[in-house]
């Protein structure tokens, strides 16, 4: 067995020297073995490293190393080889499938990884002259052989990607945005979370307060979801897209000059004010009070008060300044909150989906019903959802309101479109032999209404506030960006499904088989084995049916498949960019891009 106490200890003196703030040991797919961290660092940037992509697997299993630049820092990856002789094995009558194998080929992949994250003070050289001590830490240990029994449960098996260039041992680091749809190597280019990293942190401390309750459990479930670490992808779409469109729309004057002028309703403090007196509302827009109004006593007239005069607004630029752009345009006030917004909504759709699933774990901890039983749990999504229409109503915009509560009922559909596909199939599917054209329709139209609907309505949202009008075509880019990067979001999230494990998901892999839901790998694997059809006909009900059907899948080429299209719908997220002048904004969008298919996480 692993003995974890000694693993940490070996990995607490690798971060020892200043700079070097985490040390993760990883079997090669991702799965958390142990890990050691400075102090001051939370337990959200460890799972970050657990997360890093693909490529830096496959760049281990190629070169025995890999870099990247990321939010993070510079990490480093090293592959810890089994260097154990085949007679130390033989004397403990070890016959797993692993020592059963010529000690050559044993040792052509790496049993583990150590990824070491420091900050960027820390060069390069030192950073693998520290990797190298820890791998030496890790061959002297004397119960590696032990390493290999474990491994022997996880095998090795990195997804089918187009060919990287060979570097040399000590080369510049990779760029976090090296494009995985070409050939070729772009240009460093900035990395989203690290471009915005103080507006996501800003947006994460304030959300909080917009969901304050009197009661106290409902407080609690309201934040709980909050509070476990999160990828924070919709909010950063929401703030990039702000960022890059930002100056380009006609009223972008207008919406500058509403979020710094006093009494036109855009600046922040404004948009926490409640529009309705609060002894009306019972409560304070963001957060309840100590106290609220008291029913002990009637309720008696309240004469109003005259309103203030509005300023006046500035007039509208000419057309001929419609196409120039502000590199130095802010985010406003009301984008910011857009972002919120849009976080409480998919947070909300999370609580109400781990009810129906019979969901028991969410982000690797206890979901929502598992912690508060499902009837506080459908209470407390609603009531997230009370929260996010309260804060849309301030932002001063109908067709955003519009925009965002046809997310809210779209997330409905595509519910109610799964539920009723898992019900059809059953009916349609019995003795059929092929894939139909309408499964993929469903699934992928599924897909939209419940995952990628968010990103496109929401992107679109915050064009609008940015000032873009009916007739401009940065609305038009914000949509078809966010419908494409949405929908390559959930393929790569139903291809995790099949080769991620609990520790890298934060969840049980093979989730949807157990729901009786066949995605992407699943519907491409039917196309090479018929059999699946009648699997997924009864809803993989039957014993041993998941297993079956996650038998079939790995023979098949549906996870492969499956990747590839969800970078052709990448590639058309890039495309909708090439619109947009370029920014530093732009930039980051498309390294978000190529890493949501990228993803190991």
């Amino acid at each position: 067995m692993l003995v974890l106490a000694t693993l940490h200890r070996l990995l607490s003196q690798v971060i020892s020297s200043p700079g070097l703030h985490t040390a993760v040991l990883l079997t090669p797919n991702g799965q958390l073995v142990s890990y050691a961290c400075d102090s001051t660092k939370s337990k959200d940037d460890v799972r970050l490293v657990v997360g890093l992509s693909s490529e830096i697997w496959l760049e281990v299993a190629d070169q025995g190393v890999g870099m990247v630049d990321s939010e993070l820092g510079r990490i480093l990856v090293l592959g810890v080889q089994d260097t154990v002789a085949t007679p130390h094995s033989n004397k403990n009558n070890d016959t797993s499938p692993t020592n059963s194998a010529n000690t050559d080929q044993a040792s052509d992949k790496p049993l583990m990884l150590v990824a070491l994250s420091a900050t960027e003070a820390v060069g390069w050289e030192d950073l693998e002259a520290k990797s190298a001590l820890s791998e030496a830490n890790m061959r002297r240990w004397p119960a590696s052989h032990s390493i290999r029994l474990y491994h022997s449960w996880f095998q090795f098996r990195p997804y089918s990607a187009p060919s990287l260039a060979q570097k040399p041992a000590h080369a510049t680091p990779l760029s976090p945005a090296r494009a995985i749809l070409h050939e070729s190597s772009p240009p460093s280019r900035p990395d989203p979370y690290l471009l915005l990293k103080p507006q996501l942190d800003h947006l994460r401390e304030k959300l909080l307060n917009l969901l304050g309750s009197a009661h106290p459990t409902l407080n609690d479930i309201a934040k709980y979801y909050f509070l476990h670490p999160s990828k924070q992808l919709r909010p950063l779409l929401i703030l990039l897209f702000s960022q890059a469109t930002n100056g380009l729309g006609r009223d972008w004057d207008l919406k500058k000059w509403a979020a710094e002028c006093e009494g036109a309703g855009g600046r922040g403090e404004e948009l926490d004010r409640p529009l309705t007196r609060p002894d009306v509302l019972n409560d304070w827009n963001p957060s309840m009070p100590d106290h609220t109004a008291s029913f002990a006593s009637i309720f008696s007239l309240i004469p109003p008060r005259a309103p203030k005069p509005p300023p006046s607004p500035p007039p509208r630029r000419p057309a001929s300044e419609l196409s120039t752009f502000a590199h130095d345009a802010p985010l406003l006030p009301t984008q910011t909150r857009l972002a919120q917004i849009i976080e409480m909504i998919h947070v909300a759709s999370l609580l109400h989906d781990d009810v129906i699933d019979h969901a028991d774990l969410r982000r690797g901890a206890a979901s929502a019903p598992a912690a508060f039983g499902n009837k506080y749990t459908i209470l407390g999504g609603d009531f997230l959802l009370g929260r996010a229409s309260a804060a849309l109503s301030r932002l001063g915009e109908s067709e955003v309101v519009e925009l965002i509560a046809g997310v809210i009922t779209n997330l409905v559909e595509g519910e109610i479109l799964q539920m009723n596909k898992v019900a059809q199939q059953s009916a349609a599917l019995v003795g059929a032999s092929h894939v139909g054209s309408d499964s993929w329709n469903i699934y992928l139209r599924k897909t939209y209404l419940k995952t990628a609907s968010l990103m496109a309505k929401g992107a679109r949202a915050a064009v609008v506030l940015g000032g873009g009008r009916e007739g401009e075509v940065w609305k038009e880019v914000a949509y078809a960006y966010g419908r494409n990067l949405g929908i390559a979001f959930q393929l790569v999230d139903d291809v995790l499904d099949y080769e991620s494990g609990e520790a890298a998901l934060g969840k049980p892999g093979g989730a949807d088989l157990q729901l009786g839901l066949a995605t992407g790998p699943a519907l491409y694997a039917w196309e090479e084995h018929p059999e699946m059809g009648s699997l997924i006909a009864r809803k993989f009900e039957k014993e041993g049916d998941v297993e079956l059907a996650r038998e079939l899948v790995r023979r098949s080429s549906g996870v492969e498949r499956t990747r590839e299209l969800a970078r052709a719908y990448a590639d058309k997220a890039l495309e909708t960019l090439e619109h947009l002048p370029e920014s530093e904004a732009r930039s980051a969008l498309e390294v978000l891009t190529e890493r949501v298919v990228k993803r190991t996480w």
